[in-house]
């Protein structure tokens, strides 16, 4: 490979995050079964985004505090996304799933059966 097609790829932004997909995730956050009463937000993080919303539950923080939801994170050699939530208790992110697509990903997220994301 010539050396400026090697200077051009590697300086190539990576794909995420962007404006477009967070956008994306707000919306399709819209439809979740859990705690449609408060407003989450979506940051972005390195290779992928960070959930956060108000504790209202008050388990997590009893003072109803900002706390971490989930993480999603871009897998870009295989296009795969990886569904990661936070063990409060131990402060660490733990991986739940790994998906082919986004819309997936999210559609779990948002029904969260188990109740493991949305506490």
């Amino acid at each position: 490979m010539p050396s400026a097609a090697l200077a051009t790829l590697l300086l190539r932004p990576a794909a995420h995050p962007n404006d477009l997909d967070r956008k994306r995730i707000e919306r399709a956050l819209e439809d979740r079964a859990r705690y449609r009463y408060v407003s989450p937000t979506v940051a972005k993080v390195e290779g992928g985004y960070r959930i956060s919303s108000p504790c209202c539950s008050r388990k997590v923080d009893p003072t109803g505090g900002i706390i971490d939801v989930a993480r999603l994170i871009h897998l870009p050699d295989t296009g795969e996304w990886q569904l990661f939530a936070k063990n409060h208790g131990l402060e660490e992110w733990r991986l739940h799933s790994t998906h082919p697509r986004l819309a997936d990903l999210l559609a779990l997220l948002n029904e969260d059966p188990e109740r493991i994301f949305w506490q």
